[in-house]
């Protein structure tokens, strides 16, 4: 499948924006949004069917994200002992691909290529996973450096992200430059970007 990250059009962005804005909005209340808010005319049968595109080549997932106090949440990072390393990276990879306490798992720029964000019920389970886990696989390790992540203060992406998308190209500033202030589920707003910033996207801050 084709990944379309690099080339979505200026009008898919803006409906992955009223998306994030109002994730409980019905398919026609997103096709009335984007016509008062972007000036852009879909049908709410084609607004469902690019969200179903869209989801289907991974430019956005719906997820089910359990209150954060039920967990407590750790970052790992691994370091390789490259001498073991290529007889065994594969099969310990999909293993921490499907081990359900692995809530984000991805390679990094430094000496723990492997960096993960884990969810266990106390520290002592984690513990035990973490013995368990040299025990299987300590032969391709060099490094395991382990954090208690406390106080999440923030794990969200906001709608005015996809303005830094928008603002790439003329047709997205010209949905800027329609859009008055984007009606979130919550009754907030996406901040109207100004007129200036939409004609010299350079000198944007």
């Amino acid at each position: 499948m084709a990944d379309r990250s690099d080339n979505i059009k200026p009008r898919d962005i803006a409906l992955l924006q009223a998306r994030v804005a109002n994730p409980t909005a019905s398919s026609r209340e997103l096709s009335n949004l984007l016509n008062e808010e972007y000036d852009i005319h879909l049908s709410h049968n084609h607004v469902n069917t690019l969200l179903r595109e869209m989801q289907s080549e991974d430019l956005f997932r719906e997820t089910v994200i359990p209150r954060r106090t039920l967990f407590n949440h750790y970052i790992f990072r691994i370091g390789f002992h490259y001498p073991n390393f290529e007889d065994n990276w594969e099969e310990c990879r999909e293993i921490l691909i499907e081990d359900p306490h692995v809530l984000m798992f991805f390679n990094a720029d430094s000496k723990y290529r492997w960096q993960l964000i884990t969810q266990f019920r106390t520290n002592e389970q984690m513990d035990d996973w973490v013995t368990a886990f040299f025990e299987e696989h300590g032969e391709m390790i060099d490094e395991f450096d382990t954090t208690s992540v406390h106080n999440l203060h923030k794990f969200s992406t906001d709608a005015e992200i996809f303005d830094d998308m928008l603002i790439e190209t003329e047709e997205g500033r010209g949905y800027l430059a329609n859009r008055t202030d984007l009606d979130t589920d919550d009754g907030s707003t996406v901040e109207e970007v100004d007129q200036e910033d939409t004609d010299n996207p350079s000198q944007r801050e």
